[in-house]
């Protein structure tokens, strides 16, 4: 198994930055592929961003090519998510995921990830 636990969300005005943090524990970190979701009160989670065990391959929905960037820093344990030219619509709860599943390389669904951090809120202020 393996702890996620996110950080770094808060609130920006719209063309700021802010970068997520998700500190992961337990089995060995580099086993998993990583994603990034978000959600809004009364819609589905949605894909955000994914990244490769080894971190040479990513995903991105269309919604954030080009702004978001995601890294995994495998000898801290952490994958990040940085959010530039941060618009309103991207106000969400944001989640990190980790896929045990070794058929899955950079997964865009949410039932491609066996386990879910916390969340943490990204408000961004017109």
């Amino acid at each position: 198994q393996v702890q996620l636990v996110e950080s770094g969300g808060g609130l920006v005005q719209a063309g700021g930055s802010l970068r997520l943090s998700c500190a992961a524990s337990g089995r060995t970190f580099s086993s998993y592929a990583m994603g990034w979701f978000r959600q809004v009160p009364g819609k589905e989670r949605e894909f955000v961003a994914a990244i490769s065990r080894s971190g040479g391959n990513t995903y991105y929905a269309d919604s954030v090519k080009g702004r978001f960037t995601i890294s995994r820093d495998n000898a801290k344990d952490t994958v990040y998510l940085q959010m530039n030219s941060l618009k309103p619509e991207d106000t969400a709860v944001y989640y990190c995921a980790a896929s045990g599943d070794r058929s899955v390389r950079v997964g865009v669904r949410t039932r491609d990830y066996d386990y879910w951090g916390q969340g943490t809120q990204v408000t961004v202020s017109s």
